[in-house]
């Protein structure tokens, strides 16, 4: 066991991780030491930022928590706090059901975790807390940090090097019928245009190449800060700072789409060919009961704008299969459009039912769970076949490729069409090959082999 040492432990989406980021880096200026997902924790406190966002997700915070729990009562940990959606969600439910956790903090008040560890030092104390959450979306207050901490976009960075999450936005107002995240997160608010565009700055000077930007509705961004859709202008202002060589955007929303983005990503070689847009489901009955707010016809149309305008662009959606009354002719009718759409990117997960949903609180759930994961599974299968005939069309085409990591003989990488961890990857062979390549570069690469989900291809 290290003293002055905390393990953090990140559960669920990127925009937890960046959470745990910023933390750690204010943790680190107080004088801890931070690791983050260490295969063999060794600190003496551990802080687990968990998910609460569905069924599997919950599940696997609360057995992550257990795990630690298990090791604290064998002397391997001194301190247990849970920070993030889960506790935000679930504080009391989690305070009485496990009284291993030492402290509990929601997705809101990590300035209290922070300011109770650093005025701590490498001293814990002994007395059992439970903070309270504060609603509010400034990070971290100026007298939390101490005089030599790092402003408060600053990070621990956590993935590779050459590529960043870039968080622009907290919270939901859409209130879809399925949906947890605005009962976490609250009402959707914007960071300052200023303060995002100086965080860029500063990730492009620890050596960042590509920013991925993220938000639970990239859509709203700018309409609580001016009344109006603030994003092509943020894109079009990143997209303009040296160093930032791809920019890929995350998470919109269709309905009151900013279509002024597809002209910035247009014009900018460097804004990524590629939109992340969650659309759900197709049918007008379905899109209805989900409290979508707009209609197949729309969203039909918006896909198509989004072709023309951006010619060539990655569509990466995600749809959902087994909301309550989704019928047998709602379903064939999501999997014509599936393969009418012919989406380069696409997940499906099975509706879970989520305590304080409207869903939750107005529909039964009349779907079988067998059959949610049924279509769910039936529905990849045709995105299977889908990828795989989009994928044979790189072959003999040169792309830009930037290089994650070396793995067995191969080194791994991404085009522009792919988004770290989710999306597919280009594989290049090292057998034979007398040059180095380095991660986190790119290099012009010749496609030369498909499969559904992989590419192959030669540095040229």
């Amino acid at each position: 066991m290290k003293k002055g040492e905390i393990d953090f432990i990140t559960l669920g989406c990127s925009k937890n991780l960046v959470d745990a980021e910023r933390v750690m880096r204010q943790l680190e200026a107080a004088g801890w030491r931070c690791v983050h997902d260490a295969e063999d924790p060794k600190g003496e406190i551990c802080v687990i930022n968990t998910c609460g966002f569905i069924g599997d997700a919950k599940e696997e915070s609360i057995n992550m928590i257990l795990q630690m729990a298990e090791r604290k009562k064998q002397g391997k940990l001194r301190k247990l706090i849970v920070m993030g959606c889960l506790s935000e969600r679930y504080r009391a439910e989690l305070e009485a059901e496990l009284p291993e956790v030492d402290e509990l903090y929601g997705k809101f008040d990590f300035e209290n975790m922070v300011s109770a560890l650093s005025s701590a030092k490498n001293v814990l104390p002994r007395t059992r807390a439970f903070a309270f959450p504060i609603r509010k979306r400034t990070f971290l207050s100026e007298d939390t940090r101490s005089t030599e901490c790092c402003k408060n976009y600053e990070r621990h960075l956590t993935t590779p090097g050459h590529y960043a999450y870039l968080k622009i936005s907290e919270g939901c107002n859409r209130m879809c019928s399925y949906c947890a995240i605005p009962l976490i997160t609250g009402r959707h608010t914007s960071r300052p245009k200023e303060e995002i565009l100086d965080e860029v700055r500063w990730l492009v000077g620890q050596g960042v190449k590509e920013l991925n930007v993220i938000a639970q509705d990239l859509s709203s961004y700018g309409l609580d800060l001016e009344k109006k859709h603030l994003l092509p202008e943020l894109v079009d202002e990143m997209a303009q700072i040296e160093g930032v060589e791809w920019i890929r955007l995350h998470y919109a929303y269709p309905t009151d789409f900013p279509e002024d983005l597809l002209d910035v990503m247009a014009k900018h070689e460097n804004v990524c060919k590629y939109l992340d847009i969650a659309l759900q489901h197709c049918t007008d009955h379905m899109l209805g009961l989900m409290r979508r707010h707009i209609t197949r016809a729309e969203q039909d149309a918006l896909i198509r704008k989004i072709r023309e305008k951006v010619p060539g662009i990655c569509i990466r959606t995600t749809l959902l299969v087994g909301h309550p009354g989704e019928t047998e002719e709602d379903f064939e009718e999501l999997k014509e459009w599936v393969k009418e759409m012919r989406f380069d990117r696409m997940g499906c997960f099975a509706y879970s039912d989520e305590e304080g949903t409207y869903a939750n609180r107005h529909y039964k759930d009349d779907v079988p769970q067998e059959v949610k994961d049924a279509r769910a599974a039936e529905l990849m299968a045709i995105q299977q076949e889908i990828s795989g005939a989009l994928m044979q069309q790189f072959v003999g085409k040169t792309e830009k490729v930037i290089i994650d990591r070396e793995e067995g003989d191969y080194l791994v990488g991404r085009t522009q069409y792919d988004s770290p961890e989710v999306d597919c990857e280009v594989l290049i062979s090292t057998k034979g090959g007398s040059a180095t390549y380095k991660a986190g570069e790119f290099y012009n690469v010749k496609i030369t082999k498909a499969e559904e989900f992989d590419l192959y291809g030669e540095i040229c």
